[in-house]
């Protein structure tokens, strides 16, 4: 049966055909677990500690938080060049991290599996990319599929069929074109990091910090301008949210309702499938008797993620559920653009979180979000102003993450093609 990729370089279109290997035959050892002991503060005279939090969702280190681990470890405990680790228990089983030199001396913490590669056999960075193919995924779901909690053991790693070029100069092309394209994704992925990190410390210097009653940084034309206010929430809108719609209201088609998971993909610009509706003879009658939200009102989560606010655009056509989500009603002259940055704002979002941690389960009640404080411009065209430059950023950050959604698109088209597909098999 044919058992190699659609697209092939052309130095190797006369080779044999791709062999599928398990991994263990490919290594240099029986695939090995980590050290199983708790994380400590960081400290230099202690190993730094891997846990599967401390690798992204691309399967680098974040080297965000660094922690130690309390133990003499050996050098066999230590990662090193070409080593790969793979989570083997929870939520993240399958998740793959490729160690590298510039990522310091790391031990890996007992839930986490670490395959050596034999470099006779494998290259280990065309392993770490078939490690985010379907292939390898659909394998994942359906071997941790256990009753309980999902796991894959060192054993069934082992067993981890894999698609191999007849050469390793084959192998090595292969890997070194997608690692020239996670180079590209990276440095692009930097670039967003960078722009919200900029629009993170602009927010700082145009709204006021704490003590302070204008922002350090004030536009020219508003100098001499009157100080900034403090208002409560409640000042300007009505706060309160949804009429109930039972359960069994619910339909499979007809108008959207959202909840709070709905409210977060919608306030980041994910795309998402609706997946409860409501009829549409239901969702007149409850405009007709009690409202919707209007363009320029808020959305807010209450329960669960907090701090999430989604500001209704004028085509919006949804129902939404009561208490999981609170409904600011504009009522009162003030830029509704500028009120959606101020509620990203750190003076807000403190706000919030000291409110929801004195309850047993963390809520924005509607009762805390009337009595929320904000900063308010005295002037409408000031507002708009400050609205209008963070608006600027936001749409810098949105190109350059839709260039970056784009290359992550191509990698992935670029792999069906580079590694055999089921089709071809």
């Amino acid at each position: 049966m044919k058992n190699s990729p659609k697209l092939r370089f052309p130095e190797f279109v006369n080779d044999k055909e791709w062999e599928e290997k398990t991994l263990g035959k490919c290594l240099l050892k029986h695939p090995d677990y980590g050290v199983n002991a708790a994380a400590v503060p960081f400290s230099k005279n202690l190993p730094t500690y891997l846990r599967i939090t401390d690798i992204s969702v691309d399967g680098y280190y974040l080297n965000n938080e660094k922690v130690s681990v309390n133990i003499d470890a050996t050098s066999d405990n230590y990662l090193e060049e070409g080593d790969i680790v793979l989570a083997r228990t929870g939520a993240s089983v399958g998740k793959s991290y490729k160690y590298r030199k510039e990522d310091g001396a790391l031990v890996f913490a007992g839930f986490l599996i670490r395959v050596k590669p034999d470099k006779t056999k494998l290259n280990s960075d065309l392993l770490f990319h078939f490690l985010s193919t379907e292939k390898y995924w659909k394998w994942v779901n359906v071997v941790s599929a256990r009753s309980g909690q999902p796991g894959i053991n060192g054993n069934e790693y082992a067993n981890l069929p894999i698609p191999i070029p007849s050469t390793l100069n084959e192998q090595q092309k292969i890997a070194d074109c997608l690692s020239s394209v996670d180079y590209l994704i990276s440095a692009q992925s930097q670039k967003v990091e960078l722009l919200k990190e900029h629009k993170k410390a602009l927010m700082q210097q145009l709204f006021p910090q704490d003590g302070e009653e204008v922002p350090k940084l004030r536009f020219p034309e508003f100098k001499n301008a009157p100080k900034w206010e403090e208002k409560f929430i409640e000042d300007f809108f009505a706060v309160g949210s949804s009429k109930r719609v039972l359960q069994e209201e619910w339909t499979s088609q007809g108008v959207p309702f959202y909840r709070t998971r709905e409210l977060v993909s919608l306030s980041k610009n994910e795309p998402f499938g609706s997946e409860i509706f409501i009829s549409e003879e239901l969702f007149l009658e409850l405009s007709k008797k009690y409202g919707i939200p209007s363009a320029g009102d808020f959305l807010v989560s209450g329960v669960g993620t907090l701090g999430i606010c989604y500001q209704v655009q004028n085509n919006d056509k949804f129902y939404f559920k009561d208490g999981n989500v609170i409904w600011f009603k504009l009522v009162q002259k003030l830029n509704s653009n500028y009120f959606k940055y101020c509620f990203q704002s750190d003076h807000i979002q403190n706000q919030i979180f000291a409110q929801s941690s004195a309850s047993t389960v963390g809520t924005y009640t509607i009762q805390n979000a009337k009595k929320t404080k904000f900063w308010y411009p005295p002037t409408f065209q000031e507002q708009q102003k400050i609205a209008d430059c963070l608006i600027s950023v936001d749409e810098q950050i949105t190109s350059q993450n839709q260039k970056l959604q784009t290359l992550k698109e191509h990698k992935k088209a670029l792999m069906q093609q580079l590694f055999p597909s089921k089709e071809a098999q």
